[in-house]
């Protein structure tokens, strides 16, 4: 057969032309950029446009340059092909992406937003999230009450700043990707709890203050400090101990799975086992009314030292009540039932005291 004789339909048939599909990704050469649209040459399979709003953003194209493309539709009323970049590119991203995922790869991404919820990603032309949970410890936004306004604020901090994460989730179908950094510092979060154990001195950063401690950060990894173990002192207000972006230096006194339980009184002697040898049972003490119970009220008798009157031993009438004997930081003397110095515990009495 002569090639005069050949039929088109035998032509697009053969094996040096395959017909464009829609979704297809191949390569073509740029023939012309215009202000709107951008023509490319495509070979054996003709020429095809581009729209401007489907070429990637800032990417910059010139004549004679080799570019991927997706088919949108392979070939228009015109005959030629209505043609994507920025589809060819996130068709790419997906499989990328994807082997990314399966690989369980760390890779680096740069949020370009953020919510209240957590940080706005765009990687290889695909738009995914990286949820406040899925933050490590160094990022984590610790605020007092979880303030959303405040923890947006903390969020817009990571903004433009590069993060390792892994993919946590991905879907194609769904449009879903999610990042962890959590996951990305895992291994190494574990090699370094290996090194640590109770008792060890450690140094860290304050990454917040809340009601009942201050959060740390130790070399990555999360230290909590309870309000109990910030000062030998009774603490009301950790505030007025610590604050955000402090270097302290304290003891491990527990290890949790992912998180160290810190002190910082026990990096200084107890003074309390100094002072209570001023005390001796059976004495006349004078004592400052700090705390006003039903079972009994708590006295200050030096600056680390707090005694607790009970009940019994406010009156020998039967049915006290407390708040009619005593009121807030009146100073009365008191009788020194008993001092139990490993229990760090001392017993007054007032009506011994009369």
């Amino acid at each position: 057969m002569s090639k005069s004789s050949i039929t088109m339909d035998e032509l697009l048939a053969s094996e040096d032309i395959k017909q464009l599909k829609v979704g297809d990704v191949i390569e073509g050469v740029v023939a012309s950029v215009h202000k709107h649209e951008v023509w490319i040459d495509l070979g054996a399979n003709g020429v095809g446009v581009v729209m401007r709003r489907e070429i990637s953003h800032g990417q910059q194209l010139e004549k004679g340059q080799q570019v991927v493309v997706s088919v949108i539709d392979p070939e228009m009323d015109e005959g030629h092909a209505l043609l994507s970049m920025r589809r060819a590119a996130k068709d790419r991203g997906w499989d990328q992406l994807q082997k990314a995922f399966e690989d369980g790869e760390v890779i680096d991404i740069s949020p370009y937003d953020a919510n209240r919820g957590g940080l706005l990603v765009e990687l290889e032309g695909i738009r995914g999230f990286l949820p406040v949970s899925q933050l490590a410890a160094g990022n984590y936004p610790r605020v007092s009450g979880a303030d959303k306004d405040e923890i947006l604020q903390k969020l817009n901090q990571l903004v433009n700043k590069t993060l390792r994460v892994r993919i946590l989730d991905i879907s194609r179908k769904e449009n879903k990707l999610i990042f962890s950094e959590k996951e990305a510092v895992k291994d190494e979060m574990q090699e370094r709890f290996g090194k640590l154990k109770v008792g060890d001195d450690v140094k860290g950063t304050v990454t917040g203050v809340i009601d009942f401690g201050a959060f740390v950060n130790v070399d990555g990894i999360e230290g909590l400090i309870h309000i109990s173990e910030i000062s030998w002192e009774r603490v009301e207000n950790p505030r007025d101990y610590i604050k955000t972006g402090d270097i302290v230096e304290a003891k491990i006194i527990a290890i949790d799975k992912d998180r160290l339980s810190l002190s910082l009184k026990q990096m200084q002697e107890d003074p309390w086992l100094h002072e209570v040898k001023s005390f001796k049972k059976g004495e006349l003490v004078e004592g400052k009314v700090t705390r006003i119970t039903p079972f009994g009220a708590f006295v200050q008798l030096s600056p680390s030292v707090e005694a607790l009157v009970h009940v019994s031993e406010m009156s020998n009438d039967e049915g006290v009540d407390p708040e009619k004997i005593f009121q807030l930081n009146e100073k009365k003397k008191f009788k020194v039932l008993d001092i139990d110095t490993e229990g760090r515990k001392i017993a007054l009495s007032l009506k011994e005291a009369k």
